[in-house]
């Protein structure tokens, strides 16, 4: 998408993420998956913490929280919900800014697809180096995607396939707003992209713009065995559910076993 960069998402959804999204996955599960791999007191680096709607409650878990986020409007709604400043927040992208401490994070959290908004598989590759680097040995990465082509998942057809898809459709309607889904997708390129087109009788129109590139598990999976990661453990949610060829998502855990 021409115009598009690393902060474009954040900056374009940062005042509706809250309202949109506070139920896109389970915090509850969430916070007690990461604090059961970081430990008691364990550090923990979540990557496109957006808002905080994992953060913050990870913080208050007991557990020392650094985010990453290229947009400042999102990292300012996060302070919003974290006036303590439980949770160390760092204005940076995925790959080039990630920080690092002494002794390395005990966990790093990439959840609900954020891995995608890389739109470079190179960068999603080097983000995948830039994680090991930053954890301790024995560290887990956590990554929290769909699965492309399952059932459920938002991208049409398949790999190979070179059919562009345009779709457009209605998000929501009420007597004084109307939010549009245009988008257009790629499926030879495993790329996806689009606008959530908000119109209101006071405000006009307000475009919301993203784009991702997918990759599959098994895609993920050489990543970060480049990456000097081994796969410790699959799920299809945070909470546990078995993971088979029928799950639309999957949460997997990397362990870090050698150097980067």
């Amino acid at each position: 998408m021409r115009g598009y960069d690393d902060r474009s998402y954040g900056e374009g959804f940062a005042d509706v993420y809250d309202d949109w999204y506070a139920d896109v996955t389970d915090v509850d599960a969430t916070v007690a998956r990461v604090a059961a791999l970081a430990g008691p007191g364990g550090s923990v680096l979540e990557l496109g913490v957006g808002t905080g709607r994992l953060a913050v409650p990870l913080a208050r878990a007991g557990l020392r929280v650094t985010g990453v986020d290229s947009s400042p409007a999102m990292l300012d709604r996060l302070a919003a919900h974290d006036p303590d400043g439980l949770v160390d927040a760092v204005c940076g992208d995925m790959v080039s800014d990630l920080p690092a401490t002494d002794d390395g994070f005990d966990v790093a959290l990439v959840a609900v697809n954020t891995l995608f908004n890389i739109v470079d598989p190179a960068r999603q590759q080097r983000c995948f180096h830039a994680v090991a680097a930053r954890l301790r040995p024995g560290g887990r990465f956590v990554v929290e995607a769909f699965v492309p082509d399952a059932g459920g998942a938002a991208e049409p057809g398949s790999a190979g396939d070179p059919t562009v898809r345009s779709d457009v459709s209605v998000r929501s309607m009420t007597a004084d707003r109307v939010v549009l889904s245009v988008s257009q997708h790629r499926p030879g390129d495993q790329c996806a992209e689009g606008q959530f087109v908000e119109i209101t009788e006071s405000g006009g129109v307000r475009l919301r713009p993203w784009s991702i590139r997918w990759a599959t598990p098994a895609q993920l999976d050489e990543m970060a065995s480049t990456a000097g990661f081994v796969v410790e453990a699959r799920s299809a949610d945070m909470a546990g559910a078995p993971f088979d060829d029928d799950s639309s998502g999957h949460v997997t855990v990397y362990r870090r076993e050698a150097a980067p």
